[in-house]
């Protein structure tokens, strides 16, 4: 039989569905892919019921709802203090991972070099070979996973079309410094390039710390894509609704690269997103120190089992090296063993690399209930200290 595309075919099985399937049948607590446990806030619930039940149902705007776009624009200036046209500059997807397709597919020739760090959400280099992207990769390690201008410089030509940031980054933890911003904008600025800003974590900062969209920087207004996900902000994964800022040159292709993938996203979640947008601080600022309490909770549960936890400062994730345990296998061992014999299942860190990967580390999800996160630790206690 001929072939099917190399793009898709050679990547194999996410890394998140085979220990998602282990977990189930090894009867394991699944601290391995990124979603939440509770249902969302009830208020933004009960507008989706309403809209499904009360307004249109059939096609919306490929752009998306009015009223959602109207409620991004309104989030974009009340926390960033971003000046955005609704009708000309922002757009609805389904999901973020939409949104980054549709944002590299639109934007990307064949030939053109994308700056990526890794390690990197696993979608994003695929996406880039479909559209013809050479990755020119950033390489993080622990504990700080920084970098500097050489690191960078080497990964930027004259080729380079564009730099894909996720901040707060996932897998690691890591939110980016204004440092590390400005050398990102200096570079983009000297070569002529776009920055596609993946922030679905933006509310998701701990510790005082601020989240800083690189749209907002000096000089890089009309050359970043923003991309916010409501799954992330409201604890709303299945719902797929992403939203993307831009100035009308740069969202334009993004545009025509959308309307052929998904080409709108359910009415009535959209509705509910633009009602969640407008709630007041409170749930903004609860829905990250909620999260922070959680990280603390597995951090002294892991430390407790013997692991060595690395920072976290934001999203869903903790960093968790595990050399101080003996064990002698790599990170993807490690898990299967962590998986079926502790019942407890977390992610190998190597999975996030694409040219140097990294052993003896695992990412663990902490956003989980309290009763959830205890029974895993309680586990891995029992797994390593045999108590």
């Amino acid at each position: 039989m001929k072939p099917a595309n190399e793009t898709f075919s050679s990547c194999g099985t996410t890394v998140f569905e085979v220990f998602s399937r282990l977990a189930v049948e090894a009867g394991a607590i699944n601290l391995g892919q990124g979603f939440p446990d509770d249902r969302g806030p009830p208020d933004v619930l009960a507008e989706a019921v309403r809209a499904l039940r009360d307004d249109s149902n059939q096609y919306p705007s490929m752009m998306g709802l009015p009223a959602l776009r109207q409620a991004v624009a309104r989030h974009g200036q009340r926390f960033y203090g971003l000046e955005v046209d609704w009708q000309t500059e922002v757009m609805v997807t389904s999901g973020a991972t939409e949104a980054l397709a549709a944002c590299l597919l639109g934007l990307i020739r064949p030939g053109d070099e994308v700056v990526l760090f890794e390690p990197l959400y696993d979608s994003y280099w695929p996406i880039i070979r479909l559209a013809g992207g050479i990755p020119r990769l950033v390489t993080l390690r622990p504990p700080d996973w920084g970098f500097d201008r050489a690191g960078l410089a080497a990964a930027f030509s004259p080729r380079t079309k564009l730099v894909l940031v996720n901040d707060p980054l996932n897998p690691a933890a890591k939110v980016f410094t204004a440092d590390e911003l400005g050398l990102i904008a200096e570079f983009v600025l000297a070569h002529d390039a776009y920055v596609v800003c993946d922030e679905v974590y933006e509310h998701l900062v701990f510790d005082g710390r601020r989240h800083i969209p690189l749209i907002t920087w000096p000089g890089l207004r009309d050359r970043c894509l923003k991309i916010g996900s409501a799954g992330k902000t409201f604890s709303l994964t299945g719902w797929k609704v992403g939203y993307v800022t831009g100035a009308p040159a740069l969202l334009q292709p993004v545009a025509r690269a959308h309307q052929f993938l998904t080409f709108t996203t359910p009415p009535n979640l959209q509705s509910a997103v633009a009602f969640g947008l407008a709630k007041d601080d409170s749930y903004f600022t609860g829905l990250a120190a909620g999260m922070q309490a959680k990280r603390d909770r597995l951090a002294a549960g892991l430390v407790a089992a013997g692991l060595t936890v690395l920072p976290s400062a934001g999203s869903y994730f903790l960093i968790a090296d595990t050399r101080a345990t003996g064990f002698t296998g790599d990170d993807v061992a490690f898990c299967r063993s962590l998986t079926v014999e502790a019942r407890v299942a977390a992610i190998p860190v190597s999975a996030f690399y694409a040219s140097a990967p990294l052993s003896g580390c695992i990412r663990f999800c902490f956003c989980k209930s309290d009763a959830v996160l205890d029974e895993a630790v309680a586990r891995l206690i029992r797994h390593f200290t045999g108590r």
